[in-house]
Protein backbone atom coordinates (compact mmCIF):
# COMPACT_ATOMS: atom_id res chain seq x y z
CA UNK A 1 0.00 0.00 0.00
CA UNK A 2 2.81 2.36 0.89
CA UNK A 3 4.62 1.56 -2.35
CA UNK A 4 1.51 2.36 -4.36
CA UNK A 5 1.14 5.79 -2.71
CA UNK A 6 4.78 6.77 -3.15
CA UNK A 7 4.49 7.78 -6.86
CA UNK A 8 1.36 9.82 -6.13
CA UNK A 9 3.09 11.62 -3.27
CA UNK A 10 6.02 12.32 -5.57
CA UNK A 11 3.71 13.88 -8.16
CA UNK A 12 2.11 16.05 -5.47
CA UNK A 13 5.48 17.30 -4.24
CA UNK A 14 6.56 17.98 -7.82
CA UNK A 15 3.39 19.97 -8.51
CA UNK A 16 3.92 22.00 -5.35
CA UNK A 17 7.53 22.72 -6.31
CA UNK A 18 6.48 23.82 -9.80
CA UNK A 19 3.75 26.04 -8.31
CA UNK A 20 6.28 27.70 -5.98
CA UNK A 21 8.68 28.22 -8.88
CA UNK A 22 5.94 29.72 -11.07
CA UNK A 23 4.84 32.07 -8.29
CA UNK A 24 8.47 33.10 -7.69
CA UNK A 25 9.00 33.82 -11.40
CA UNK A 26 5.75 35.77 -11.50
CA UNK A 27 6.95 37.80 -8.52
CA UNK A 28 10.21 38.57 -10.30
CA UNK A 29 8.39 39.74 -13.41
CA UNK A 30 6.07 41.89 -11.29
CA UNK A 31 9.06 43.47 -9.56
CA UNK A 32 10.71 44.14 -12.91
CA UNK A 33 7.51 45.65 -14.26
CA UNK A 34 7.26 47.95 -11.25
CA UNK A 35 10.90 48.94 -11.67
CA UNK A 36 10.37 49.68 -15.35
CA UNK A 37 7.33 51.80 -14.53
CA UNK A 38 9.30 53.72 -11.93
CA UNK A 39 12.25 54.30 -14.25
CA UNK A 40 10.15 55.01 -17.34
CA UNK A 41 10.61 58.74 -16.90
CA UNK A 42 14.37 58.25 -17.17
CA UNK A 43 14.25 55.98 -20.22
CA UNK A 44 15.74 58.47 -22.71
CA UNK A 45 18.58 59.38 -20.34
CA UNK A 46 19.15 55.71 -19.58
CA UNK A 47 19.56 54.90 -23.25
CA UNK A 48 22.00 57.78 -23.63
CA UNK A 49 24.02 56.57 -20.64
CA UNK A 50 24.10 52.94 -21.77
CA UNK A 51 25.07 53.86 -25.32
CA UNK A 52 28.00 56.00 -24.25
CA UNK A 53 29.14 53.63 -21.52
CA UNK A 54 29.42 50.87 -24.13
CA UNK A 55 31.30 53.23 -26.46
CA UNK A 56 33.64 54.28 -23.64
CA UNK A 57 34.26 50.62 -22.81
CA UNK A 58 35.28 49.98 -26.42
CA UNK A 59 37.50 53.05 -26.31
CA UNK A 60 39.11 51.76 -23.13
CA UNK A 61 39.74 48.39 -24.75
CA UNK A 62 41.37 50.15 -27.72
CA UNK A 63 43.56 52.13 -25.28
CA UNK A 64 44.64 48.93 -23.50
CA UNK A 65 45.50 47.39 -26.86
CA UNK A 66 47.72 50.40 -27.55
CA UNK A 67 45.75 51.61 -30.58
CA UNK A 68 44.78 54.99 -29.15
CA UNK A 69 48.33 55.92 -28.03
CA UNK A 70 49.58 54.87 -31.48
CA UNK A 71 47.08 57.19 -33.15
CA UNK A 72 48.03 60.10 -30.90
CA UNK A 73 51.74 59.48 -31.46
CA UNK A 74 51.32 59.17 -35.22
CA UNK A 75 49.53 62.52 -35.59
CA UNK A 76 52.18 65.23 -35.54
CA UNK A 77 49.75 68.02 -36.46
CA UNK A 78 47.41 67.79 -33.47
CA UNK A 79 44.35 67.38 -35.70
CA UNK A 80 43.31 64.23 -33.86
CA UNK A 81 43.11 66.20 -30.62
CA UNK A 82 41.11 68.92 -32.39
CA UNK A 83 38.68 66.35 -33.78
CA UNK A 84 38.37 64.82 -30.31
CA UNK A 85 37.64 68.23 -28.76
CA UNK A 86 34.92 68.97 -31.35
CA UNK A 87 33.42 65.54 -30.73
CA UNK A 88 33.40 66.06 -26.96
CA UNK A 89 31.63 69.40 -27.41
CA UNK A 90 29.00 67.76 -29.62
CA UNK A 91 28.52 64.85 -27.21
CA UNK A 92 28.01 67.14 -24.21
CA UNK A 93 25.63 69.35 -26.20
CA UNK A 94 23.69 66.27 -27.26
CA UNK A 95 23.48 65.12 -23.63
CA UNK A 96 22.15 68.51 -22.56
CA UNK A 97 19.47 68.47 -25.26
CA UNK A 98 18.52 64.89 -24.37
CA UNK A 99 18.10 66.04 -20.77
CA UNK A 100 15.87 68.93 -21.86
CA UNK A 101 13.79 66.63 -24.07
CA UNK A 102 13.42 64.12 -21.25
CA UNK A 103 12.29 66.87 -18.86
CA UNK A 104 9.66 68.05 -21.37
CA UNK A 105 8.37 64.49 -21.86
CA UNK A 106 8.17 63.94 -18.11
CA UNK A 107 6.31 67.22 -17.56
CA UNK A 108 3.78 66.24 -20.19
CA UNK A 109 3.23 62.72 -18.84
CA UNK A 110 2.96 63.92 -15.24
CA UNK A 111 0.61 66.77 -16.10
CA UNK A 112 3.04 69.50 -15.01
CA UNK A 113 2.57 71.67 -18.10
CA UNK A 114 3.01 75.11 -16.58
CA UNK A 115 2.66 78.37 -18.55
CA UNK A 116 6.41 78.87 -18.69
CA UNK A 117 7.24 75.45 -20.14
CA UNK A 118 7.54 74.60 -23.83
CA UNK A 119 4.59 72.24 -23.56
CA UNK A 120 2.48 74.80 -21.72
CA UNK A 121 3.15 77.52 -24.29
CA UNK A 122 2.09 75.24 -27.14
CA UNK A 123 -1.08 74.13 -25.35
CA UNK A 124 -1.99 77.77 -24.67
CA UNK A 125 -1.38 78.70 -28.32
CA UNK A 126 -3.76 76.03 -29.67
CA UNK A 127 -6.47 76.40 -27.06
CA UNK A 128 -9.78 77.23 -28.72
CA UNK A 129 -8.26 77.29 -32.23
CA UNK A 130 -9.64 75.57 -35.30
CA UNK A 131 -8.10 72.49 -36.90
CA UNK A 132 -6.13 74.40 -39.52
CA UNK A 133 -4.53 76.69 -36.94
CA UNK A 134 -3.63 73.71 -34.74
CA UNK A 135 -2.01 71.99 -37.71
CA UNK A 136 0.09 75.10 -38.42
CA UNK A 137 1.10 75.28 -34.76
CA UNK A 138 2.11 71.62 -34.82
CA UNK A 139 4.21 72.21 -37.95
CA UNK A 140 5.88 75.23 -36.34
CA UNK A 141 6.64 73.19 -33.21
CA UNK A 142 8.18 70.45 -35.36
CA UNK A 143 10.40 72.99 -37.13
CA UNK A 144 11.50 74.56 -33.85
CA UNK A 145 12.46 71.25 -32.26
CA UNK A 146 14.15 70.14 -35.47
CA UNK A 147 16.22 73.31 -35.55
CA UNK A 148 17.13 72.83 -31.88
CA UNK A 149 18.77 69.47 -32.52
CA UNK A 150 20.18 70.23 -35.99
CA UNK A 151 23.38 71.65 -34.50
CA UNK A 152 24.37 68.18 -33.26
CA UNK A 153 24.11 66.79 -36.78
CA UNK A 154 26.25 69.65 -38.09
CA UNK A 155 28.91 68.97 -35.47
CA UNK A 156 28.90 65.27 -36.39
CA UNK A 157 29.31 66.11 -40.08
CA UNK A 158 32.15 68.50 -39.26
CA UNK A 159 34.09 65.57 -37.79
CA UNK A 160 34.17 63.91 -41.19
CA UNK A 161 35.26 67.13 -42.89
CA UNK A 162 38.01 67.64 -40.32
CA UNK A 163 39.17 64.11 -41.05
CA UNK A 164 39.25 64.88 -44.77
CA UNK A 165 41.21 68.07 -44.09
CA UNK A 166 43.67 65.95 -42.13
CA UNK A 167 43.92 63.60 -45.10
CA UNK A 168 44.84 66.46 -47.43
CA UNK A 169 47.34 67.89 -44.94
CA UNK A 170 48.88 64.46 -44.48
CA UNK A 171 49.39 64.02 -48.21
CA UNK A 172 50.89 67.49 -48.43
CA UNK A 173 53.32 66.60 -45.65
CA UNK A 174 54.15 63.29 -47.31
CA UNK A 175 54.81 64.83 -50.71
CA UNK A 176 56.74 67.78 -49.30
CA UNK A 177 59.63 65.51 -48.41
CA UNK A 178 59.87 63.94 -51.86
CA UNK A 179 62.57 65.48 -54.04
CA UNK A 180 63.15 63.89 -57.42
CA UNK A 181 66.58 65.49 -57.78
CA UNK A 182 67.94 63.82 -54.64
CA UNK A 183 66.17 60.49 -55.13
CA UNK A 184 69.41 58.88 -56.29
CA UNK A 185 71.24 60.00 -53.15
CA UNK A 186 71.29 57.17 -50.61
CA UNK A 187 71.64 59.55 -47.68
CA UNK A 188 68.55 61.51 -48.76
CA UNK A 189 66.29 58.47 -49.09
CA UNK A 190 65.99 57.93 -45.33
CA UNK A 191 64.62 61.42 -44.51
CA UNK A 192 62.28 61.27 -47.51
CA UNK A 193 60.85 57.94 -46.41
CA UNK A 194 60.48 59.21 -42.85
CA UNK A 195 58.59 62.30 -44.02
CA UNK A 196 56.44 60.16 -46.33
CA UNK A 197 55.50 57.78 -43.52
CA UNK A 198 54.75 60.67 -41.16
CA UNK A 199 52.48 62.35 -43.69
CA UNK A 200 50.63 59.13 -44.45
CA UNK A 201 50.15 58.52 -40.72
CA UNK A 202 48.54 61.95 -40.36
CA UNK A 203 46.31 61.33 -43.38
CA UNK A 204 45.09 57.90 -42.30
CA UNK A 205 44.74 58.52 -38.57
CA UNK A 206 42.78 61.75 -38.92
CA UNK A 207 40.42 60.12 -41.42
CA UNK A 208 39.92 57.13 -39.13
CA UNK A 209 39.28 59.21 -36.01
CA UNK A 210 36.91 61.55 -37.83
CA UNK A 211 34.87 58.65 -39.23
CA UNK A 212 34.67 56.71 -35.95
CA UNK A 213 33.69 59.73 -33.86
CA UNK A 214 31.14 60.73 -36.50
CA UNK A 215 29.45 57.34 -36.12
CA UNK A 216 29.52 57.69 -32.33
CA UNK A 217 27.99 61.16 -32.32
CA UNK A 218 25.45 60.38 -35.04
CA UNK A 219 24.21 57.43 -32.98
CA UNK A 220 23.57 59.83 -30.10
CA UNK A 221 21.91 62.23 -32.52
CA UNK A 222 19.52 59.50 -33.70
CA UNK A 223 18.62 58.87 -30.08
CA UNK A 224 17.93 62.57 -29.57
CA UNK A 225 15.94 62.69 -32.80
CA UNK A 226 13.77 59.79 -31.66
CA UNK A 227 13.13 61.51 -28.33
CA UNK A 228 12.19 64.73 -30.12
CA UNK A 229 9.71 62.87 -32.34
CA UNK A 230 8.18 61.29 -29.23
CA UNK A 231 7.92 64.71 -27.59
CA UNK A 232 6.29 66.34 -30.63
CA UNK A 233 3.79 63.51 -30.98
CA UNK A 234 2.90 63.61 -27.28
CA UNK A 235 2.46 67.42 -27.26
CA UNK A 236 0.21 67.42 -30.34
CA UNK A 237 -1.84 64.52 -29.00
CA UNK A 238 -2.28 66.30 -25.66
CA UNK A 239 -3.41 69.44 -27.44
CA UNK A 240 -5.96 67.51 -29.49
CA UNK A 241 -7.17 65.63 -26.43
CA UNK A 242 -7.78 68.84 -24.52
CA UNK A 243 -9.51 70.41 -27.49
CA UNK A 244 -11.92 67.51 -27.88
CA UNK A 245 -12.41 66.88 -24.16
Amino acid sequence: MTDSLTPAAGFVHRDLAEARRDSLIAGWFAALAEGDAASHRYLLLLRYAVLNLVALALLGAAWIKGWVPAVLAGDTTGLVLLIGAVFLFGLLSCGRKIWQTSVDINQLKEGRCGPGTRVGRYLESVQGRDGHTRALAASALKLKLGARIASIRHVANSLVFLGLIGTVIGFIIALSGVNAQTAADVDAIGPMVSTLIGGMSVALYTTLVGAVLNIWLMTNYRLLEGGSVTLITAIVEEGERREHA
